[in-house]
């Protein structure tokens, strides 16, 4: 199986503001958009909404057992784990099990991220 496919549409279009939904507990600050989904792996894409004034470190960092890329469409974001400010344009691929964040958001922030649960490592 492979992602379902869509076509063209502007995801950031006021009159698509309803595809969004908030992430659960964080207070409205942050928003996500699954644009692509194989139902069968779990493979997706999605865009993540950091509100101004976000801040996630009530989660502490994150990590995923599989490799994730994100892109910073626009805005900027600061990665706690790394220490660095991420701003538009800057690109991560990440392994499975590295940690990052928390994020703080001073300006409204947005991040794409490709996410592969099919290549998921487990620890035996």
């Amino acid at each position: 199986m492979t992602k379902n496919t869509i076509q063209y549409w502007n995801t950031l279009a006021a009159a698509n503001k309803s595809q969004w939904s908030v992430i659960a507990d964080t207070n409205g600050e942050l928003e996500q958009l699954t644009l692509s989904m194989d139902d069968v792996t779990g493979d997706y894409t999605r865009l993540t909404r950091f509100k101004a004034g976000a801040d996630t470190s009530m989660f502490g960092g994150k990590s995923h057992d599989y490799p994730e890329e994100i892109f910073i469409v626009s805005g900027r974001l600061f990665d706690v784990a790394f220490g660095i400010w991420l701003e538009a344009g800057d690109y991560a691929s990440r392994p499975p099990g590295e940690v990052h964040g928390p994020f703080i958001c001073e300006q409204e922030c947005l991040v794409l991220e490709i996410s592969f649960p099919s290549q998921a490592v487990t620890s035996e």
